[in-house]
């Protein structure tokens, strides 16, 4: 018999192609802000929050499909709210300044990896290579701290970084939702 906690696995198993969706906007992201760095500073507030808009909804998505399968769904709930938060408060003050940007965007990333760490933890007795949430995790608190680190570089800085954070953490997204694919293709077999 399975126990509430198995079962979260099968709900992330279930649905990966989340993650990879997740994983593709990120590289998308990330691909943008290299390959337009004349971008306004208004166009990259609404870049942002675009990304982190669709980024909380599919961690919401992701949280509610699988509520009635484990008990941890509150967490992933949470990361998805925060970037839901993070997406609306960019489109409502479209006129911030660009370090409380930078402080605004760190905070998030902070925030939405510490959650992460959080669900992988949870998870690694269910899943194998749960590590690569946790390294997904790692490197949004990572990006978030030199953010805070070095707020007067500027916001071209803040893009490059923002670039790279985002290729970065696709690729580990889409890394994981083909493992888990995976793993729900062997539990599927058992």
């Amino acid at each position: 018999m399975k126990t509430p906690k198995m079962l979260m696995s099968d709900a992330i198993s279930h649905n990966w192609w989340l993650l990879l969706i997740r994983g593709l906007a990120a590289i998308a992201f990330g691909v943008l802000a290299w390959l337009v760095p004349g971008v306004t500073l208004a166009s990259l507030i609404l870049l942002f929050g675009a990304y982190a808009l669709v980024d909380g909804i599919l961690g919401i998505y992701h949280a509610i499909a699988g509520r009635k399968m484990h008990e941890d769904w509150v967490i992933m709930l949470l990361w998805g709210i925060v970037g839901v938060g993070a997406g609306i408060l960019t489109f409502l003050a479209p006129a911030i300044t660009a370090l409380v940007l930078l402080f605004y965007i760190a905070a998030w990333a902070i925030a939405k990896g510490v959650l992460e760490i959080v669900v992988a933890i949870r998870l690694r007795k269910e899943i194998k290579d749960e590590w690569l949430m946790v390294l997904g995790g790692l490197l949004s608190v990572v990006f978030g701290v030199l953010l805070m680190a070095w707020p007067g570089t500027g916001i071209l800085t803040l893009l490059w970084l923002l670039g790279i954070y985002a290729i970065a953490f696709g690729v580990v997204l889409v890394v994981l939702a083909f493992r888990v694919r995976g793993f729900g293709e062997q539990l599927a077999k058992a």
